[in-house]
């Protein structure tokens, strides 16, 4: 599974994968207890494939932050999101030095390494994942 088919919902906790595409909206199953849901067109949805983050420099993709996370902890699990919040900016600076800490929050910072942990929990992040994806940006 790629980040292409990972939602965030808006209102809704954790992340989901898009099942099936519908007139009215589509379903998705949570990633954290595999609950399928029907989420409408009213819903605020987010492909996680889309997200970036602000740095100093420009933007960065997430699926670059989460790279970054992968690398620092070698593929396993990063602190958890309930660290203290001075904890939480050290540890993302140490990961993206250049981030922009007026744009980028500490909830922010909180989602994403909710987010990865998630991910890595569904064993998404490897060392197969990201040569794979280096590669078929280097055919772009």
């Amino acid at each position: 599974m790629s980040l292409d088919k990972v939602l965030s919902i808006s209102g809704k906790p954790g992340l989901y994968e898009l099942k099936v595409q519908t007139r009215t909206g589509f379903i998705a199953e949570s990633m954290v207890d595999g609950k399928r849901s029907t989420i409408g067109l009213k819903h605020n949805v987010s492909l996680l494939s889309e997200i970036s983050m602000y740095t100093y420099g420009g933007e960065v993709k997430l699926f670059d932050v989460f790279k970054s996370i992968a690398t620092k902890e070698n593929n396993g699990q990063a602190i958890s999101h309930k660290e203290d919040n001075s904890v939480l900016v050290e540890y993302f600076r140490e990961i993206m030095p250049e981030f922009d800490e007026e744009r980028v929050y500490v909830s922010d910072i909180k989602k994403v390494l909710t987010w990865y942990n998630i991910l890595q929990n569904k064993g998404m992040f490897t060392e197969d994942t990201f040569k794979e994806v280096e590669v078929s940006e280097e055919a772009k």
